[in-house]
């Protein structure tokens, strides 16, 4: 499976295991390297800087064995993080940076120094064409069928659309869980994938067995949209608690809201909440399970050792 994402990384299998705020940690990415892809984590899983320095350490050891690594950096203003994480990224090494929410262009410019490849999350062709000037290395299409935050536009639609009009690579990420779904997307023009959701019922994952059993039980009809936890819609298991709550905001958010004095820090109070309310889903007992997910569950039919999803991937 030789695509320019395998060449740009120098991994066997076209195929980047996710960020997933609270879900990637060393162990899955150490086995996905292993498994001939590269593995990313978001650099908000870890507290502190010296935990994050640490992390890029063990994973740069693993590197002589195969595969390839990075991390992931929410690049706006509300990670107030950023800087730090930036710089000791850089001073370590890594062979890719993905970035989110926010203009790239220091990231780039940094990254580059350091020798690191940077890919741009983007939804449409506007920004995607932003970051190709910016000078990005890929572009991570975030479609429709995306866990978490998702994109408007289909991955035929924007696979499309990017492909025929950017110059870089454009990195698939959403509705891939198996083998069919890969060549899917390779067909529409990606060079590659990035698959989260299914790695969340891997046995190295870092949250509860009850999430990574609600991957294997709920499929992709269990998947809702939820403004309850940012603000900004997001996918989640439709368990009974979020039926409950219900998914929409509430109707003193939706009146503050349309204040433009307060709607920030409507939304900030609600981000607040919402993380509070996944973090304890998904790192402890809890009857408020709002588990964050895509519908590529619908693969997902036990809960399997990161290497062995890898193999159902590829094969």
């Amino acid at each position: 499976m030789v695509t320019k994402l395998t060449q740009l990384l120098n991994i066997k299998y076209p195929i980047i295991q996710a960020p997933m705020f609270l879900v990637s940690n060393v162990a899955m990415v150490k086995e996905a390297m292993l498994g001939g892809i590269s593995g990313c984590i978001p650099a908000l899983n870890y507290r502190t800087l010296d935990e994050l320095r640490m992390a890029l350490r063990e994973l740069k050891a693993v590197k002589p064995e195969g595969g390839a690594f990075g991390f992931n950096l929410i690049v706006n203003k509300s990670n107030v993080k950023y800087k730090g994480q930036l710089e000791v990224i850089c001073e370590e090494g890594c062979d890719f940076i993905i970035t989110s929410l926010g203009s790239p262009e220091e990231t780039i410019n940094q990254a580059h120094k350091a020798g690191i490849k940077v890919f741009c999350d983007v939804t449409d062709l506007r920004f995607a064409k932003k970051v190709e000037g910016l000078g990005a290395d890929a572009i991570i299409a975030v479609n429709n069928e995306a866990g978490g935050h998702r994109g408007n536009l289909s991955p035929e639609v924007l696979i499309k659309e990017l492909s025929a009009n950017c110059s870089i690579p454009v990195i698939s990420a959403g509705g891939v869980g198996c083998k069919a779904d890969i060549d899917e997307m390779l067909s529409y023009g990606a060079e590659g994938v990035s698959v989260g959701s299914p790695f969340i019922a891997s046995i190295e994952a870092g949250v509860t067995n009850e999430y990574k059993q609600a991957c294997v039980d709920y499929g992709a009809k269990d998947i809702v949209m939820t403004e309850r936890i940012s603000g900004t819609p997001c996918t989640v298991i439709n368990t009974d608690y979020v039926k409950k709550i219900g998914t929409k905001q509430t109707w003193l958010e939706s009146v503050l809201n349309k204040n433009k004095k307060l709607k920030k820090w409507v939304k900030m109070i609600r981000f607040s909440i919402g993380m509070n309310a996944t973090k304890n889903a998904a790192t402890k007992a809890t009857y408020k399970t709002v588990w964050v997910a895509g519908p590529s569950i619908e693969h997902t039919t036990k809960i399997l050792p990161t290497r062995a999803i890898v193999n159902k991937l590829v094969n």
